[in-house]
């Protein structure tokens, strides 16, 4: 059987000319190296140290777990100095990362989630890291100058490339770079990322559903009608029964989704207003993801990748999945 690394896969579209050129296939396979690094930090656990809470907060007012903040500077390392980038953004900082002087700049910005659902990291759940990529916008010089937040707003269907991966029993990268989804498993004998889920197709209907249920007395009126008709199974409109499946872990939910199937809602509600998760670090590189593998993402009115960025760390409802059980939910919302 033949075995196609994450670089020869790059080299091929790179060669094909689909949306990579060699510095785009640097940087992508920079972040690989990186979450390398994270899996293999992550899977020391408590043998090496890494478990428990740092004692700080990050720019969201959560606490960091020890994880999170190596995480994050593995990424930051590991970007830095390539010559890929012109600056880096990370859900754990306030502010957009510059390149050192003494490193040469290139035309793309990265943004990223260096561990997602690190509220699991104690009880061994899978948790992961997200990232997207955009190209940064020129000056009138036709050059990359000193690039500061409002660089990085861009509506999702600016990006470039998207991706996550998944430390959990084997580690996943799920990677787009606007050509359809695919996957790559780490061979940890040989240390290469090898593609193992080839053009990920989601399944148009199904019968699974991701939400945190303990949210229910906030909702929205579209989501509880949603709910509540999965809920009745059989006897109800739907005329099939539901499971439901939650691992407050937004890699793993995601993954489960592109491998069988589902939706996944993370909705506004009363407690959350304009909704929890990140747009740029989680809502938009999921959204392209799922996009490029048949599904549907929007913040229930819109679609994901349409919505004009405001702020560096804003936050929106997310629904993604199944196409055709999004377009239901989202025409809840519209009725």
């Amino acid at each position: 059987m033949r075995r196609i690394t994450l670089t020869r896969f790059l080299i091929e579209r790179q060669r094909e000319t689909q949306g990579i050129n060699a510095d785009l296939r640097l940087l992508i396979e920079t972040v690989a190296r990186a979450c390398k690094a994270i899996s293999h930090a992550v899977g020391k656990g408590a043998v090496g140290g890494m478990l428990g809470s740092a004692d700080t907060d990050n720019i969201q007012g959560e606490v960091q777990k020890k994880l999170d903040i190596l995480s994050n500077e593995i990424l930051l390392e590991a970007n830095e100095w390539g010559g890929n980038l012109a600056a880096l953004a990370s859900e754990e900082m306030e502010h957009p990362h510059p390149i050192p002087t003494h490193f040469p700049k290139g035309e793309y910005l990265l943004l990223f989630d260096p561990l997602d659902g690190s509220s699991n990291i104690d009880v061994n759940v899978s948790i992961g890291t997200i990232f997207s990529v955009l190209r940064c916008p020129k000056g009138a010089d036709g050059t990359v100058g000193d690039p500061g937040e409002a660089e990085f707003l861009q509506p999702g269907t600016q990006q470039v490339a998207a991706g996550f991966a998944v430390y959990g029993p084997s580690t996943v990268l799920v990677l787009t770079i606007g050509h359809g989804t695919h996957g790559f498993t780490l061979d940890r004998e040989m240390g290469s990322f090898v593609l193992t889920h080839p053009n990920i197709r989601i399944p148009e209907d199904t019968a699974e559903f991701a939400i945190n249920m303990s949210n229910m007395r906030h909702w929205e009126a579209p989501i509880k009608r949603y709910v509540e008709e999965c809920l009745a199974g059989k006897t109800g409109a739907r005329g099939k029964d539901f499971n439901m499946r939650w691992v407050a872990s937004m890699v793993s939910d995601v993954y489960r989704i592109l491998t069988r199937g589902g939706i996944f809602m993370y909705p506004r509600d009363a407690k959350n207003k304009v909704g929890r998760l990140r747009l740029m670090y989680e809502a938009n590189p999921m959204a392209m993801i799922i996009e490029q593998a048949g599904g549907a993402a929007t913040d229930g009115k819109t679609r994901m990748l349409s919505v004009q960025p405001e702020g560096l760390h804003q936050r929106v409802a997310v629904i993604l999945g199944s196409k055709n059980e999004v377009d239901r939910v989202t025409r809840y919302h519209h009725e």
